[in-house]
């Protein structure tokens, strides 16, 4: 079954959050390894993104209380039992 939002296909919780948002992900929490130059200019474009949407925060907050207050049952999530690994026998050891 395939997800759309707006048009576009939703593959991955990054995905809904990145349409959900109107922008990247990693625009907000940044990405591991960015040098100072890479934060100094993600952290210029988030300003600028807020200033144009001052009421982004709020709307944020809006739909985490959603979530948050969301029965689990509505999520339609199963766990599902991982098979046990086996491990692969030591070099040396007796068979």
């Amino acid at each position: 079954m395939r997800t759309y939002v707006g048009g576009h296909q939703a593959v991955s919780v990054n995905d809904f959050l990145e349409l959900a948002l109107g922008t990247p992900v990693d625009l907000w929490l940044g990405v591991e390894g960015e040098t100072e130059e890479e934060r100094a200019a993600r952290l210029d474009a988030a300003r600028d993104i807020l200033a144009d949407r001052p009421e982004m925060p709020d709307d944020l907050i809006r739909i985490a209380a959603r979530v948050v207050e969301t029965p689990p049952e509505l999520f339609d999530i199963v766990s599902l039992a991982r098979p046990a690994r086996r491990r692969a026998p030591r070099k040396g050891a007796a068979a």
